[in-house]
């Protein structure tokens, strides 16, 4: 059940990075591009997550996870503080 979860997660956050990036090439508003790099390192960090829980559960990927998932908000942020439109 937990696997499915962990899936259906990662499925999610790739199918929000492809639809804001897309909706980003369409309307060029740089908010758009950030919010979808996010997207995109969130969906890594649940890889991290299968990776960890799943394929490898005998090691501890815990900070690597954790670390990917501070790296994944950064661009946001960026895009929060310093964009204006």
């Amino acid at each position: 059940m937990a696997s499915a979860i962990y899936l259906l997660c990662a499925a999610t956050a790739l199918a929000c990075a492809l639809l804001v990036l897309r909706s980003y090439r369409v309307t060029r508003h740089r908010l758009l591009f950030w919010c979808g790099l996010c997207f995109a390192g969130m969906f890594l960090s649940n890889l991290l997550l299968i990776v960890d829980r799943l394929i490898v559960p005998q090691t501890d990927l815990s900070t690597v996870r954790l670390v990917s998932g501070l790296v994944a908000l950064l661009p946001l942020l960026y895009g929060l503080v310093w964009e204006d439109e």
